[in-house]
């Protein structure tokens, strides 16, 4: 309605495409603990939540895996000394 035709169709496309990214950007950034957000996770609940499927959890151990051919403890893929892929999780 302020802007002629063919500018107020660009402005307008700019705000739906920017409008979400940014409401998206913002909420992620909350969630992960990041730049302007939150540390805790869950609105500022301390150490609750952590984000999506606990990617904020500072003590988290990374999973290893034992092969299931050789017994060799790693945490790649394929085992690096035999190159097999049957593998058992170790938490």
């Amino acid at each position: 309605m302020i802007l002629p035709f063919p500018y107020g169709l660009g402005v307008a496309l700019a705000l739906f495409i920017a409008f979400p990214i940014l409401l998206r950007k913002r909420m992620m950034n909350r969630m992960r603990g990041g730049p302007g957000g939150s540390s805790g996770g869950l609105g500022g609940l301390g150490g609750l939540g952590g984000g999506l499927f606990g990617q904020n959890n500072e003590n988290s151990t990374k999973i290893k895996y034992e092969c299931l051919v050789c017994h060799k403890v790693y945490n790649a893929r394929e085992c690096p000394r035999c190159g097999s892929s049957m593998k058992r999780a170790m938490f």
